[in-house]
């Protein structure tokens, strides 16, 4: 038998020749724990071959979990599932067959030719509760049905990938913290209540996928996976473009409490007489393999981190209509309006372990509280903050802006905010532009800015019409139309200074890092194959650079000499690569990545651009040509993380337990954490995560209950 890994130094070289008895023939698709090759069996029968990447074949934890999905996937074998034929869990490189199913992908299918027919989302419903019927059945929740676990032969879907699923006898449970799914095809008790998942999970992604399946999108959307979240949690589904006569099923499917969705029986007895006609796979069988195969078993955060982003993140379909995905964008790439500067030091500067701080000798770490009433109802509603003009800035639910000094944590002023329910939202983090402190609605309606020393109210401006599409470039406040029309306002007067739209820009989103340029990127035209970036004055208007790319990008950072850095998602929204242009010189340079990434948040710092993904995975990529491309990779057991934050040498992020981490830049190494603060918030996880500030020698951080802390940034070991 040939050796199991292969010479060279293609990305072929890690793959396997055999899997078992199994010749490989050729790679049917890639995900982010293993790869799935074409086989055959000795009778000549066609075998998909799952073999789990060298990297994780080590991990005790993922092989648990591999044993598990091969005892759930044998479970589920039937006429709705890709039956297992062989399978060795416990080899070096665990692997398993299936039997090969010819068929495009439901992701691949509306991809390439768009939404279905009314007609084959019937047969679709029809088919996949079918499905979910016969899964139920025999034990198992699979936990992430979603478009590309789904295949469209031509006997009728059948649902894949049980790499996350968990049969209902298992004592393999849920660590805490870490929740596992795809935001977009998520229930919400799989962010608030993760041990408790069951059948009425899979149901609400049922609906979910007939959305996509019949629109192109799905019924929550975001470019952060961690704002979907929070629109799966507490926002109403938008049902536009499904078809009539079943929006009142799907919208029962989406129930937010799940013993008020129908079961796969009653979803059956419910549909429309027409999906009882010819299967769901009616749809013409793809004449190659499929590309997606095999998908990354991710596992996503709940409402902060998202994932989603989301960070861009994770990242959802481009749809930023809402105010909440249009903010999510500005805070994480921008750090609040700039405030969380990001250096030109060069990556390998020398790591800072412990270090003099600008905090002072007689400094000491302080906590405040942010609502007034922050630890005596148990609810979750933690602080988001930023920093200008020598003082701290939050925001929490029922207070739409605060005044915290940095050095003591006493809280000069608060204003609360309007709606205080316990429906509603928190208030994004304020922002100082212009020397005053801006905060807007929940709802995206109103812009305030407020005087920093009294919180009294200097001006308003409804802004409405721009659907929360409100972003500070420094002392300019940047509205977008969705013709892309943009209107810059004075932060400080809130006078006009110019208004002209952007051509080929529709709903641009802009990024801006604490001077220079602000940068608006948006799809070129149809579809996600092409990118317009666009470098702009935010002050007067002038365009300085304009630039088409390939890839759907996000920008995530500007670099030294000029430099824009830019994330490259796949078709299933995962970092395939990191690119670097350098405008001066019109330089474009691609970093792919050995496997995607389901990336929560991504920042820049000098020449590297640090990716967080929803593993828990901390990966720092190199955009030196001829340099290392991995620099180096941290496992950080943070499945859900907030936005990342780089300060000099250093990352901060926070985890949904309220625990604060530093990690080195240059050497990859954990340098400290403080303890968890979940303890006075009574439920859950965060609805929304905040993400830490750095600055005038601290590092503030924000806990589930309201509270907001600081420590010194001298030395992140000593952090309790």
């Amino acid at each position: 038998m040939p050796p199991l890994r292969r010479s060279g130094t293609c990305p072929e070289a890690e793959d396997p020749g055999y899997a078992g008895q199994y010749r490989l023939e050729g790679r049917l698709g890639s995900g982010g724990m293993g790869v799935v090759h074409l086989a055959r069996s000795a009778s000549g029968l066609r075998l998909a071959v799952k073999v789990v990447h060298a990297e994780y074949a080590v991990d005790p934890e993922f092989r648990a979990r591999f044993r598990q999905e091969v005892a759930a996937a044998r479970r589920v074998s039937g006429a709705f599932t890709a039956p297992v034929v062989d399978a060795d869990p416990d080899g070096e490189r665990p692997w398993m067959a299936t039997l090969y199913i010819p068929g495009p992908t439901l992701s691949e299918r509306v991809k390439r030719n768009g939404p279905l027919s009314g007609g084959e989302v019937l047969r679709l419903a029809a088919g996949l509760a079918e499905a979910l019927r016969d899964i139920h059945r025999a034990g198992v929740v699979h936990r992430d049905l979603k478009p590309s676990n789904v295949l469209l032969a031509e006997d009728g879907p059948k649902v894949i990938d049980f790499g996350i699923s968990r049969p209902y006898d298992s004592e393999l449970r849920t660590e805490t913290g870490k929740l596992i799914g795809t935001p977009p095809f998520m229930a919400p008790e799989q962010f608030q209540r993760p041990r408790e998942v069951g059948p009425a999970a899979d149901v609400f992604a049922l609906a979910s996928l007939l959305v996509h399946a019949a629109t192109g999108r799905g019924p929550f959307e975001s470019e952060s996976p961690y704002i979907v979240a929070y629109q799966v949690v507490h926002n109403e589904p938008d049902l536009t473009g499904v078809p009539k006569d079943l929006v009142p099923l799907i919208r029962d499917c989406l129930a937010k409490d799940p013993a008020a969705r129908p079961t796969p029986d009653a979803i059956m007895a419910r549909l429309p007489e027409a999906a009882c006609g010819r299967p769901a796979g009616d749809v013409p069988p793809a004449r190659t393999p499929p590309r997606d195969v095999l998908t990354t078993h991710i596992r996503v955060p709940p409402p902060p981190r998202p994932e989603e982003p989301e960070p861009p993140a994770v990242r959802t379909p481009r749809r930023r209509g809402r105010w909440i995905a249009a903010l999510a964008a500005a805070v994480v790439a921008s750090g609040a309006g700039g405030y969380w500067a990001l250096t030109g030091a060069d990556v390998h500067d020398r790591p800072l372990s412990s270090r003099p701080s600008a905090a002072g000798a007689d400094w000491r770490p302080w906590e405040a509280s942010v609502p007034a009433d922050a630890a005596g109802d148990g609810t979750v509603r933690a602080g988001f903050c930023t920093y200008g003009q020598a003082a701290l800035y939050c925001s929490a639910h029922g207070v739409r802006a605060a005044r915290i000094d940095p050095g003591s944590g006493k809280v000069a002023w608060r204003r609360p905010a309007g709606d205080t329910g316990a429906g509603a939202a928190a208030p994004p983090a304020p922002v100082v532009s212009g020397g005053l402190v801006h905060v807007l609605a929940p709802d995206g309606s109103v812009l305030s800015a407020l005087d920093p020393a009294t919180g009294e109210p200097r001006w308003t401006r409804n802004v409405a019409a721009y659907g929360g599409r409100v972003y500070h470039a420094g002392d300019t406040v940047l509205l977008v139309t969705e013709d892309g029309t943009v209107t810059a306002v004075d932060g400080a007067t809130n006078k006009q200074r110019w208004s002209h739209r952007l051509p080929g820009h529709a709903k641009p989103v802009f990024s801006f890092y604490g001077d220079g340029p602000a940068y608006a990127v948006s799809p070129a035209g149809q579809g996600r194959h092409r990118t317009q970036i666009l470098a702009l004055d935010p002050v007067r208007g002038s365009t300085l650079w304009q630039r088409t790319a390939d890839g759907d990008l996000t920008a995530v950072g500007a670099g030294p000499r000029g430099a824009l850095y830019l994330t490259a998602a796949d078709s299933d929204n995962r970092v395939s690569a990191v690119v670097r242009y350098e405008p001066d010189g019109r330089r474009e340079h691609r970093v792919p990545l050995g496997s995607p990434l389901a990336v929560t948040s991504a920042v820049a710092r000098g020449d590297a651009v640090y990716l967080l993904s929803s593993d828990g995975g901390l990966t720092a990529v190199g955009t030196q040509e001829g340099g290392r491309r991995q620099l180096w990779r941290l496992e950080t057991s943070i499945a859900n993380g907030s936005a990342l934050v780089a300060a000099e040498a250093r990352l901060y992020f926070s985890a949904a337990d309220g625990r604060l981490l530093a990690v080195d830049t240059a050497r990859g190494t954990l340098l400290g954490q403080t303890s968890p603060r979940l303890t006075r918030a009574g439920r859950g996880y965060l609805d929304l995560l905040p993400a830490p500030v750095a600055a005038d020698g601290k590092v503030f951080g924000a806990a589930p209950d309201g509270t907001v802390f600081a420590v010194s940034d001298h030395n992140p070991a000593g952090w309790r």
